[in-house]
């Protein structure tokens, strides 16, 4: 393990050698200067951790030291002695960087406490650095895989709509990635280093909703025996999620225009208003519009809501992105696991490019990582898939698997599934697939490219 290096500054040489000495035995390596001239010739030699550092020197004192290392945005962690300290001094240095302050005389363990919890300050330092760049590589628009033209444009809109902080709208069936492209949003904007709230608004019984959203005080209900902030407190200056936004009660509709009207929230059993600064961000699986002219959402608050909106189209409608997509969940999951799967055969993927889809892409997901838990071998084939996608493709689509209403939607699903039957039938033989679906060969291979169907035999 490398030790960390330490920098003692001290015009007193009897104290620079009893530090080194002490601090030695510690672990660092430690040197030393006589004044803070000749640290700061050290400090432009050599990287220091930790910098100990006396008030009263000459040529150059504590105070002056710490103004000159100011400019330097030196990443080294500094704590202040002296034995002529008051608090005044000691507020002073840290004003200037100084990490915490010592009065002399002082106990070896003192020192050595001091240093540790600048050691674990500058752990967690480094942990919430790697963190933030972790998180923000993971909801990288560029993650959203896929080459589909809908992935494309998904990526363009959020790179657009992330700098902003209008309200956000994302719809899109169940499964889509609804979570993951707000996420997406979040850490490619302005916001990107304050929280980011998620709450189902389905999932919390109606009583407590509130609570959950807004907070409440002491005493507002049985059971609230203390303050306690909500969701959007929690989030302030930063974004919340509101997941499943065509569940919320029409009693909170009321209070959510009035958070994205005012910007201000109320606790339950509060007297008071909380001006709050959030990036609202709701999705749904439901057709809001639909909701809002039927009387089941409120028409204002859909209007607040959609902004800047967001469609995520099902999985069945990019097939083209289905190959890309298994390769990063084999990836994925042989990390994450400890496996070793290298490939998937060509009929294995033809027949999860056919398959329908009712889950989207977190059905794909769990399905590659089954597969690859369950297989003994290092190539997945159509064998190691459920036996139910061998018989449910395409071809069989059904009420069952399709909840659909929509005559336009349902009309562009029948239509890609003759066209696959068609080319399935004729061993991808165009010209006779035309004569069986009754229109013309451009037609068709426009059919083809819109649907990524890929050459059937």
């Amino acid at each position: 393990m490398q030790h960390k290096t330490l920098l003692v500054i001290d015009d007193e040489e009897n104290m620079r050698h009893v530090l080194k000495s002490m601090l030695t035995k510690e672990g660092y390596e430690v040197s030393l200067a006589a004044d803070g001239l000749a640290g700061l010739q050290l400090l432009a030699e050599q990287h220091f951790d930790f910098i100990l550092c006396d008030i009263k020197m000459p040529r150059m004192d504590g105070i002056e030291f710490l103004k000159n290392l100011q400019s330097t945005h030196n990443p080294a962690t500094i704590i202040t002695m002296s034995a002529y300290g008051t608090i005044d001094l000691a507020l002073e240095t840290m004003h200037l960087g100084a990490y915490d302050y010592i009065s002399k005389p002082f106990k070896p363990a003192e020192i050595i406490l001091t240093l540790k919890k600048a050691e674990e300050r500058e752990r967690l330092q480094k942990e919430n650095v790697l963190l933030r760049e972790e998180v923000q590589r993971k909801y990288n628009f560029q993650n959203l895989i896929g080459k589909s033209s809908h992935i494309m444009h998904l990526c363009e809109m959020i790179k657009k709509i992330a700098q902003h902080k209008s309200p956000v709208l994302i719809t899109g069936a169940s499964g889509t990635g609804k979570e993951l492209v707000a996420k997406a949003i979040h850490y490619n904007g302005a916001r990107s280093t304050q929280p980011f709230s998620a709450i189902n608004c389905g999932a919390i019984p109606e009583n407590l909703l509130e609570s959950e959203l807004f907070g409440h005080k002491k005493g507002a209900f049985t059971g609230a025996i203390y303050d306690r902030r909500g969701i959007f407190e929690a989030a302030d200056g930063g974004t919340i999620l509101l997941d499943e936004i065509g569940e919320l009660p029409h009693p909170l509709q009321v209070k959510l225009l009035r958070v994205l009207q005012e910007g201000e929230i109320r606790r339950v059993g509060g007297d008071r208003c909380l001006s709050i600064d959030v990036r609202i961000i709701a999705a749904t699986a439901k057709d809001l519009s639909q909701e809002a002219k039927q009387g089941a959402f409120r028409e204002d608050l859909f209007y607040r809501l959609n902004v800047l909106p967001i469609h995520i189209p099902p999985l069945r409608e990019r097939r083209e992105d289905i190959p890309l997509l298994v390769t990063y969940f084999l990836q994925k999951y042989n990390r994450q696991c400890g496996l070793a799967i290298q490939d998937i055969t060509p009929s294995a993927l033809k027949l999860l490019i056919n398959y329908s889809w009712p889950g989207n892409v977190r059905e794909l997901e769990n399905i590659i990582e089954r597969t690859m838990v369950m297989t003994d071998k290092t190539t997945i084939d159509e064998h190691d898939l459920p036996d139910y996608m061998r018989t449910t493709s395409i071809e069989d689509i059904n009420d069952n698997l399709i909840n659909e209403y929509s005559i336009k939607k349902m009309e562009r699903i029948l239509e890609e599934k003759l066209i696959r039957k068609a080319l399935i039938k004729t061993h991808g033989n165009k010209t006779r697939a035309v004569k069986l679906l009754e229109i013309s060969y451009p037609a068709l291979l426009s059919k083809i490219e819109e649907y990524g169907i890929a050459h059937e035999d």
